[in-house]
């Protein structure tokens, strides 16, 4: 019985040395890989604006905003401007500059009906650290939107455009930091309080009705460069019928104005 207890003890000593010496000491275990920080999503606002209502029954007061981002120019749209002596302020682009100056002169022969201003270089979303805004990628830093701003107004005076004093960015989304720069450059920053396309996206009818619900006192924002887009349709008829009801449009120099997130202060 002795022999039995001993030759167990014995078996038992020789298998636990056999697992101490194949099992790899702490050393000898990698560290786990280092995880790199998600970086953190930045705060983004969407400014509102809203100018001086002209608290007349049956009178309101709408500013119509068109951003003109890449593409062509939307003739329906220009034409009905100039037609019906529709007054409005055009956000454009250095890249739709480029590729529409007959869009341009047009801009230029009505000075009483069409006020410029600034969409920036490239169309890049001004918020100065890195992130994705509806799949298009942001200026990313403080230098960069200072570049997206000063290189949109550099290609409007090159066009023989007035220097812009407004300023919208791609997305018409900001972080607050980008915000504080763009106003230190000495630009109020256009937001909007009727959102009327979609982004062109919408279709004519629903883009009608809704910049048929603006009231007193609105900014709309629509587009000027999607000639293909059913939207396009939409804008002319509601420009139309808000005109046959007595609304007075104007620009955005034209009037006083009252932005959120301290972008026109």
């Amino acid at each position: 019985m002795k022999r039995i207890l001993l030759a167990s003890a014995l078996l038992l000593t020789v298998t636990v040395n056999a697992f101490a010496t194949d099992a790899p000491s702490a050393s000898a275990v990698p560290p786990m890989a280092a995880v790199a920080p998600t970086p953190k999503t930045p705060k983004l606002v969407e400014p509102h604006l809203h100018i001086a209502r002209s608290n007349v029954a049956g009178h309101a007061r709408i500013a119509l905003t068109f951003d003109a981002c890449m593409g062509q120019a939307d003739e329906r749209i220009l034409s009905t401007l100039v037609r019906e002596r529709i007054p409005a302020t055009i956000f454009v682009t250095a890249r739709w500059l480029k590729r529409n100056p007959a869009a341009v002169a047009v801009f230029l022969q009505h000075p009483d009906l069409f006020e410029l201003e600034n969409h920036g270089e490239n169309h890049i979303p001004a918020v100065d650290t890195p992130a994705l805004i509806y799949g298009i990628a942001s200026a990313g830093s403080p230098q960069a939107v200072r570049q997206e701003v000063e290189g949109g107004a550099a290609a409007m005076v090159a066009a023989g455009i007035p220097a812009p004093h407004w300023f919208r960015g791609s997305t018409a989304k900001y972080d607050l930091s980008a915000i504080g720069e763009i106003r230190a450059m000495g630009y109020r920053i256009a937001g909007y309080s009727v959102n009327g396309d979609g982004g062109s996206l919408l279709g004519a009818v629903i883009t009608e009705k809704r910049i048929a619900s603006a009231r007193d006192g609105d900014v709309v924002i629509s587009h000027i460069n999607q000639p293909t887009h059913a939207a396009g349709e939409g804008v002319v008829k509601a420009l139309v019928d808000l005109k046959a009801k007595g609304v007075e449009f104007v620009r955005l120099e034209d009037v006083e104005d009252m932005g959120d997130e301290r972008t026109t202060e």
